[in-house]
């Protein structure tokens, strides 16, 4: 059990080193367009609530968004929304790039899970459980080494505003 501990944490620590955000980009409400018109993003708001989606377009004093997530006092209806500019404390580009990043780590995930479901199943009394023991913790495993993966995929760019 000592080893299926170490091995996750590994993963873990792995996954975090590799998914570290790149340096904020501070840019003008007029620079913002090109750069996320078209891509996911995630708004902090000035009253602490947050919205996910795709951003559609920047006016002079809103920004147009395809809203698929959205917490806060005023939670925005799902589809098209109009968010003020000042209501904007942060924005965060979300970009994915690919899909290396799930199948090395599913791959990664199944090889560790037969490491440590084996050897967890080498210690059981019963057959029936140790084949149990394996399938469940190969799946576990494969299915956490899936979402690290796909973390690694996905990058994140905060953006400030300028006055």
């Amino acid at each position: 059990m000592i080893v299926a501990n170490r091995t996750l944490l590994f993963l873990t620590a792995w996954c975090t080193l590799l998914s570290a955000e790149s340096k904020p980009l501070e840019l003008k409400w007029t620079e913002l367009a090109p750069v996320i018109v078209s891509h996911g993003i995630e708004l902090e708001l000035s009253d602490g609530g947050k919205i996910r989606g795709e951003a559609i377009a920047i006016r002079e004093d809103t920004m147009v968004v395809d809203v698929r997530k959205s917490t806060g006092t005023k939670a925005y209806a799902k589809g098209s929304a109009t968010i003020p500019r000042g209501a904007i404390t942060l924005i965060t580009l979300v970009k994915t790039r690919g899909s290396w990043g799930a199948g090395i780590g599913t791959t990664v995930g199944v090889v560790a899970g037969l490491g440590i479901g084996g050897y967890s199943a080498a210690h059981t009394d019963s057959g029936g459980a140790a084949v149990a023991i394996l399938v469940a913790v190969i799946s576990g495993v494969a299915v956490i080494g899936y979402y690290a993966g796909k973390g690694l995929d996905t990058r994140r760019t905060r953006i400030t505003i300028l006055p």
